[in-house]
């Protein structure tokens, strides 16, 4: 038996610079990842399956082309693996949930039986941020978001907040809502400054489908966070902080006046 993390994946910046003739964004984003989410299991069997278990397990509503068993498609793997996947991170969230199961399948394929050469290749076939998610460490990305560069992690170990209004946010509408406006490159420099000298292109459409992710917003920025920005294409905007007793401080306020709202609090990888 093999067990996984699928860290959550966040866009600490994420700039849109402009609308490709394929129908794709070349964007420019800093990834990096937390230290929690999803949670899968392996057994070998004579025939790959995946069972789904978990708060977020009824928004699969086809386990047979979810993502996971698709990875597996992709990979060599022996007669065949049973898969237990536990659905922690919300679905259409901004946080590359399908991604991060994708990516933790090619890795516990790794430890099982190498990656082929081609991985990168393979995984970006399954979804532009698949790629990074399968190295689940601080990188920057350009092109559609597959090309990766590793960059040395000034951010490490920082504590940091996860919150989404239980509102799910289709990739799709929110890029088809960007205006088209190049806003200029991605900063250079360390994570930090990157992340606090950048922006989510992202965030204006997805405000404009979703106005609660302002709300979400704006109850960050008053927990005495450094930085507060919403992932991806939304709706779960992120927190860091630089003490531990700060976001825990954060976590319990947040739970108090707004228990509806989904949280999940760790460090960055």
């Amino acid at each position: 038996m093999l067990t996984e993390t699928a860290y959550a994946k966040i866009n600490l910046a994420l700039h849109v610079r402009r609308r490709r003739d394929d129908g794709y964004h070349e964007l420019e984003t800093l990834f990096a990842f937390v230290d929690d989410g999803d949670r899968l299991t392996v057994r070998p069997s004579q025939q790959d399956s995946l069972a789904t278990t978990g708060e977020f397990a009824p928004a699969i509503d086809d386990p047979f082309g979810n993502i996971v068993a698709k990875a597996l498609g992709k990979l060599p793997h022996g007669p065949g693996w049973a898969v237990d996947l536990e659905k922690r991170l919300p679905v259409a969230a901004g946080l590359g949930g399908g991604s991060a199961d994708a990516g933790a399948v090619f890795r516990l394929v790794e430890q099982a039986h190498g990656l082929p050469d081609d991985w990168a290749r393979r995984a970006a076939a399954l979804g532009a941020d698949v790629p990074a998610c399968v190295l689940s460490r601080a990188c920057i990305g350009t092109g559609i978001g597959t090309d990766l560069e590793e960059v040395p992690n000034d951010l490490a170990g920082m504590p940091v907040i996860l919150v989404n209004p239980r509102v799910p946010m289709p990739t799709g509408p929110v890029f088809k809502g960007w205006d088209g406006q190049d806003r200029g490159p991605m900063p250079s420099g360390s994570l930090r400054q990157i992340a606090l000298d950048g922006r989510n292109d992202l965030e204006a459409p997805a405000l404009a489908l979703q106005p609660v992710i302002e709300e979400v917003l704006t109850a960050l920025r008053q927990t005495g966070a450094f930085l507060s920005r919403m992932s991806g294409s939304g709706a779960t905007c992120f927190a860091l902080y630089d003490q531990t007793a700060d976001r825990d401080a954060a976590v319990a306020s947040l739970a108090d006046r707004h228990p509806d709202w989904w949280q999940m609090s760790g460090a960055l990888r």
